[in-house]
């Protein structure tokens, strides 16, 4: 339900405690670029550390449906919590604090006394957190906590809907575990963890999509073959019918969910060529009509009604967000634009609201503000600070980061992301560091908040983040042209766009470093390896160097995890051609390695093999290495090593500020 409009919407101003917790000036505002007069260049002063190292004080938080308590995530060293914070007195009543090396994945408030958390693990900063299929609850005032769930099971679980008419039972995805797993959707009682089944998937490994009252009506997923395949029904208990085969179509559909009145689905389609779209399917006629497609980015994710389940548009990212609904002048839709009219320099996104929407919690981002939270009453039209994460960095005091298309050697359009220090003149070539992302395939550099290119940028670098191809949010081509391109064209268009930098007198040719983790590890040391008279430094944190033994142990680990190093990666036998560890001797420059020694995902032998390639080569190579760290580290004393050793390379090498 929608509270009134809101053109009389109110937002505070001035400096707030929200329980304990700083927030930002509500309408502060970065100052634009043209706004900031060009000065002379000057050394930076060193860079202290302790901004950019020091944690959030809460993460996410979500209200309760009767609005008397938030949920919020509090992330520590080496774990994330959940805490139940009551909104009269900001006392915290709960906790859900499972150990190291885990995460709140996910959280639910399914009635107005009961929270229920899902469980991940992640073994490092870097790494993604892997949902280990455990659920947990707890009463606001932290009693009757329970394991709804356990690791231990032979099927894992994952939370589905959370039945917001039903006070007592939320549905589940249940899977069983082995080789080609089976799901199915199953109703829970949040007290006492007993369960019942509700329905099967007619696919392997599946997520299901349901209506208002939480039938399931679709159903997607794939087997060890991993090609997608979605399925629809009429209603529980009919047949079900496919919508999209991925082998038959060549591109993947998924279902959003439904409208109001469940005549309408709405799916989120590739397309063959160019950006993914939204479109309306009519299940009884079979029609499909594009809703939503931008001319560069596939969707950045789906805009939802207050209830958090009615799609109402999407939002999408190039150079900042911009929204778009499939009807304009819905109630929700003029919300979502009286909100975006307040934060005219942000994004703005509805994370939760209680049962009868009368209050809402709103979050505010963008390139120079890592987010702030409000709660905005419908009735009164007021919004009020919640807190904000990371109130030590002033938004006007930041560099911001701009859009940049380039051109790739084979005429291939490539996006990516610019930042340069605050009163870099304009037509002057800075040092700059070239990031390489992670991933590779499906991952993607954004306009949000970024921690070490701020850090980089207050060093006095131009950092410039490029989506390469094999990269997502470009549509399925674009991802597709990365496919078995490790160390080809995916490290060409990396060069390209250094080279695309210096034209631009962005980087001054001679003070340049390229620096990435995991994959983007493997971009440094190849693109030196590749590229020697291009950069002055390479560095690697966590990465991957060699290829054939990350193609074995991934072949080795699950039958799908073969078919895809075959798909992505390409055939055993070529991986020596496109590895750094055998390239070693066309490097030239110097080389920093970083890794932990608990590493699960890339294991500490790469960089171990790596810093052995270099020195037989004669290349000069520092390294810092941690046995108790993962995929990147957590601990605040070896961050701050990691960032002081990693600033005055560079600084060595390429100029810029060391670390304080």
């Amino acid at each position: 339900m929608i509270g009134r409009g809101c053109a009389a919407l109110f937002v505070a101003v001035g400096m707030a405690w929200a329980g304990g917790v700083m927030v930002r000036p509500a309408m502060a505002q970065a100052a634009s670029p043209e706004s900031v007069s060009p000065q002379a260049a000057s050394p930076p002063p060193a860079v202290e550390l302790d901004a950019f190292l020091k944690r959030d004080t809460y993460s996410d938080i979500k209200i309760s449906p009767t609005g008397e308590y938030y949920a919020a995530t509090v992330p520590l060293e080496d774990r994330t919590i959940l805490v139940v914070v009551r909104r009269s007195d900001k006392a915290i009543t709960a906790k859900i604090h499972i150990g190291e090396d885990t995460v709140i994945a996910d959280f639910w408030w399914v009635n107005a006394e009961r929270v229920v958390a899902s469980i991940a693990d992640k073994f490092g900063r870097n790494d993604t957190p892997s949902l280990t299929g455990e659920l947990i609850a707890v009463n606001a005032d932290g009693k009757r906590g329970k394991w709804l769930t356990s690791r231990n099971e032979y099927t894992f679980a994952w939370m589905h809907d959370d039945l917001p008419d039903d006070d007592r039972y939320i549905l589940i995805t249940a899977m069983s575990a082995g080789e080609n797993p089976e799901t199915a959707l199953e109703k829970m009682d949040v007290y006492d963890g007993d369960r019942s089944p509700v329905s099967s998937a007619p696919v392997r490994s599946a997520s299901f999509t349901n209506d208002a009252s939480g039938a399931a009506r679709f159903a997607r997923g794939s087997g060890n073959d991993n090609v997608s395949k979605l399925y629809y029904r009429d209603k529980p208990g009919a047949p079900w019918r496919s919508v999209n085969d991925e082998s038959v179509s060549g591109t993947v559909v998924s279902a959003m969910g439904l409208s109001e009145d469940e005549k309408t689905a709405y799916l989120w389609s590739e397309r063959k060529t160019g950006p993914d779209a939204i479109e309306a399917w009519n299940p009884e006629t079979g029609e499909r009509r594009e809703l939503l497609r931008d001319v560069i980015v596939d969707p950045s994710g789906i805009l939802y009604a207050p209830d958090g389940r009615t799609p109402i548009g999407a939002r999408f990212m190039h150079d900042g967000y911009r929204m778009a609904f499939f009807e304009p002048d819905a109630p929700a839709s003029k919300l979502y634009r009286q909100l975006q009219k307040a934060f005219p320099q942000s994004a703005v996104a509805i994370t939760s609201a209680t049962r009868d929407g009368s209050l809402l919690v709103v979050q505010v981002w963008s390139d120079r503000n890592p987010g702030d939270f409000y709660l905005f009453d419908t009735v009164a039209r007021k919004m009020d600070p919640i807190f904000s994460r990371r109130i030590w960095f002033d938004p006007a005091k930041l560099p911001a980061t701009r859009s940049v298309e380039i051109v790739a050697r084979d005429g291939l359009k490539l996006y990516g992301y610019l930042t340069v220090p605050l009163n870099q003149p304009a037509g002057t070539p800075a040092p700059m560091v070239l990031l390489p992302h992670g991933g590779p395939f499906g991952i993607h550099d954004d306009w949000s908040f970024d921690t070490e290119t701020q850090m980089l940028a207050a060093a006095g670098y131009a950092v410039l983040r490029v989506n390469f191809r094999g990269s997502g949010r470009y549509g399925r081509a674009f991802m597709l042209k990365g496919a078995k391109q490790w160390g080809l064209t995916m490290q060409d268009d990396l060069t390209d766009a250094t080279r695309w930098a210096i034209a631009q007198k962005i980087a001054d040719p001679q003070r340049i470093c390229i620096y990435g983790a995991s994959y983007g590890g493997y971009a440094a040391l190849m693109g030196a390896a590749k590229e020697p008279e291009l950069y002055r430094c390479a560095a690697g944190y966590v990465g991957v160097y060699d290829l054939e033994k990350m193609h074995k142990d991934k072949s080795g680990a699950a039958r799908w995890l073969r078919n895809w190093a075959l798909d992505w990666l390409g055939p055993r036998e070529a991986m020596a051609a496109v590895s750094p560890v055998g390239m070693a001797d066309k490097i030239r420059v110097p080389v920093f390695l970083a890794a932990g020694g608990k590493d699960k995902n890339v294991p500490i032998a790469h960089s171990e093999k790596m810093e052995k390639a270099l020195k037989a080569a004669g290349v000069p190579v520092e390294t810092l290495y941690y046995p108790q760290e993962g995929h990147g580290f957590y601990t605040e004393e070896h961050n701050r090593e990691y960032y002081t050793r990693l600033l005055n390379f560079l600084s060595k090498h390429i100029g810029g500020a060391t670390a304080k």
